[in-house]
This record gives C-alpha cells, structure tokens and sequence, in this order.
C-alpha cells in the first residue's frame, strides 16, 4: 500500500486541516507530488501566456505567439535542428575564422528522444520535444522527492519539492529545453549515490552526461566521495563516520554511518572511472566526428566571443561591475559565502552526498562558467539547497512566503529574460 504523511507530518508542515486538505494528506506520495508539480507548471504556463501576449517583433514567431510557440524559442530551436540535422562533421566558421555556433554545444540524448517521439506519434519535433520536456520534468519532481526523503521526514520533502517546482527558474522545466531530463536523470543518480547503490548509478550517469554537461562535477563529486570513504575505512579505523544520508528504518550506534565494505568501495572506485569517461564522451563525439579535439569547446565558446580560460570571466564580470578593486574580491566572497551556506545546519542536514555535490558543481561553474544572464538557468542542478531552504524553518508563514517569492520572481525571469526584446546593440539577454 502507498505511504500517506498524515502521522509523520511535522507541526508546521503540510498539516492536513479538515476536508479536502485532510483527505489529500492521505493521498499517495506520487499523487501529492504530481499535484504540487502541476500546478506550478499551470502557475508558469499562465505567466508565459500572459508574456506572449506583450512579445513583439522577435527572430522566431510573430508578435504575440501562441503559448507553444512561445515556450518553444530561444534554445528550444537548437534542439529541434539537432534532432532534425544531426551535428556537423565539419565546423562552421565565422568571417574571421572562429567557430561559428552550431549544435555541438547541444548533447544529443534530449533530441534523440525528441524524434523518436516524434516518429511515433506523429508529432513535429518541436512540440514532441516540449512533450518529452514536460514528462521528464514531472518524473524530476518524483524522484526528487524520493531522493528528499532519504534524509528528511515526508512534510519537508514535500516543501523541498515544492520550492524545487516552484523555483524562479523552474518554468523551464515546461519548454523544450533539456535541463528537465538532466534533472531527472541526475536526480536519480544522486538517489543511488545516497542509497550506495554504485553499480545501479552506472548507467544512469552516463546517460546523464549525454543530457546536459554535468558530468565534469558528477565525476568529481564521485572521486572525493571515494577519498572520503577510503580515508574513513583505513585512517579512522573501527570508528564510524558521521556525516552522509541515514536512510529510513535504518539505526546506527551515536547516529553514524557504518564504514564502507571492500565490495562498496570497489563499486564506487568503478563508478569513479565510469564517471569520468562518461563525462569525457561528449567531447571526444565531437572530436572524433569532426576532427578537431576542441571542437566542444570552441563550440560552446562560440556563444562567449573568446577562448576558454578557467576562472577569468568571473573576475572579468566582477571587474564590470563592481570595479577594479571591488571586482577581483567579489567571485572570493562569492565561493566564501557559498561555503558558509553549506556548512549551516539545514545544509548540513543533506548529508555528505548532496552538499559535496552542490559543492562541486559551484566549483565546475566557478572554472568554466562564463557568468551572465543564463546563470540563473544553469544554477537548476543545485537543487538540493531547496530541501535546506524547507529545513531552515518550520514555519507555515515562511514557507508560504518563499513560494509566493519564488512565483513572483518567475514573473521577473519570463518578462525580462524569456520575452524577447531587441538591444541597442542588437541581440537580447538569453535566459
């Protein structure tokens, strides 16, 4: 029989009340956490509609476009070019001689999906491809949930999917876009990483690093893992680590974990190399196929108008806003403030899985990430923190206060960034 949270919800959680609140408190989990994810997408979906009806001239549709066409441009056009073209054997290249943009800077598993959807339903790749989105999108939430709950207590889990939904950001999860199945997918190997399922996670990470370029941090999230466990099996000895997800059902002495067996950490040694190659894979696709051993890389630079250099557009975006002076300091109190978060006690409450990958994937956008208006998007992955945000108080009033925020500001990000609106300079912010 499915679980119901009416005995295990906290006091200032979703308290079932009378009538309908009380009978949804008994309703199955899935059922629960499908409503609260519909009904945030149906919340975006009538701010993209009211949107539309502003948009005005703009590369992709005519003015005032219908809710599809809306929700289908920007990057949602890439998508369907790789579906429909495939990816080019030779680079394309700029009057200058740089690469042009072109569809390697797309990994192919969400276009992939998107035709064949589209050849078995008949449907054109665009709309198969927001149909593949929103499906995946709505799995992400389920198996967010599931992953919650392996350290939290249902009410909170339930919160933390909530924010997760609801999220500034979060109505890209409803637009051809690929970040829904990464989310998903990288939902579900953090589950098994939590779990200590490793071989399980193999395949799901690699299908991950197919979907969107997550693997670096994943890879890096899996080694530091493994130096953890070895160093709690053969330099702290007999004594248990603390730290890490307590699962349900399961009870340790002084709440610690047990240490890892030679068989576990055999397993996430393998999972450690496949991790890494899977992370590789795309790139070297793209070598393979055209040639060029940064062929990824000047694709993905292409958007940037300059060569890949680690940490410099952060200090290059600092000094553009915040001065000289101002603008070497900031990314340093930045990473120094993130760390602060990590350690506070909600944080802290995610276990050593979950905080070492928010840990990570900051530390693989602080390397690579060229910081602009598309940050907002690319923070998605961090996800977790929307479980320390529900642990960081009880409070009704709180709660109910970040997700009337969270909506609020998706207001801002559709209007500002998702509508099209031509700069002086010609192009616009991409969201």
């Amino acid at each position: 029989m499915s679980r119901s949270f009416r005995t295990h919800l906290p006091g200032k959680g979703f308290r079932p009340g009378s009538g309908l609140l009380r009978r949804a408190a008994m309703w199955p989990w899935w059922l629960q956490v499908s409503l609260i994810y519909i009904a945030a997408r149906i919340v975006s979906a009538c701010i993209f509609m009211a949107a539309a009806l502003h948009q005005g001239v703009n590369p992709w549709y005519p003015p005032s476009p219908g809710y599809w066409d809306f929700i289908s441009i920007w990057d949602g056009h890439w998508y369907a070019r790789a579906a429909e073209e495939g990816y080019p054997a030779v680079l394309p290249l700029n009057a200058d001689g740089s690469v042009a943009e072109n569809t390697w800077a797309f990994y192919a598993l969400f276009p992939a999906l998107g035709r064949g959807f589209s050849v078995l339903t008949g449907l054109g790749i665009l709309p198969a491809l927001t149909l593949v989105a929103m499906l995946a999108g709505l799995g992400a939430s389920l198996v967010v949930f599931l992953l919650f709950r392996e350290v939290a207590e249902p009410g909170a889990a339930l919160w933390g999917v909530a924010f997760f939904s609801t999220f500034p950001v979060s109505a890209v999860l409803q637009v051809p876009y690929a970040e829904p199945l990464n989310l998903l997918l990288l939902a579900a190997a953090l589950l098994l990483m939590v779990r200590r399922r490793y071989l399980a996670a193999m395949p799901v990470v690699v299908l991950m690093c197919l979907s969107r370029p997550t693997g670096v941090p994943f890879a890096a999230m899996v080694g530091l893992l493994l130096a953890y466990r070895c160093w709690v099996t053969f330099v702290r000895g007999p004594a248990a680590a603390p730290g890490g997800a307590v699962r349900p059902g399961v009870t340790l002495q002084s709440g610690m974990k047990e240490r890892p067996g030679a068989k576990e950490l055999a397993a996430l040694a393998a999972l450690v190399v496949v991790s890494g190659a899977a992370a590789l894979a795309w790139p070297v696709l793209a070598w393979v196929r055209t040639g060029d051993i940064r062929a990824y890389t000047r694709t993905e630079t292409a958007w940037r108008g300059d060569d890949l250099v680690p940490f410099k557009p952060w200090f290059d975006t600092g000094q553009a806003l915040f001065g000289p002076v101002l603008g070497i300091i900031a990314p340093f109190v930045f990473a120094v403030l993130f760390a602060l978060l990590l350690m506070s006690p909600p944080a802290r409450a995610l276990g050593t899985e979950l905080r070492l990958w928010c840990a990570c994937y900051l530390g693989y956008l602080l390397v690579f990430l060229h910081p602009q208006t598309s940050t907002f998007r690319l923070l998605l992955p961090l996800f977790p923190l929307a479980l320390a945000a529900a642990l960081l108080s009880r409070s009704r009033a709180y709660r109910g206060t970040v997700l009337v925020m969270f909506m609020l500001l998706q207001i801002v990000w559709i209007v500002w960034l998702w509508a099209w609106a031509q700069l002086p300079g010609g192009g616009d912010y991409p969201p």
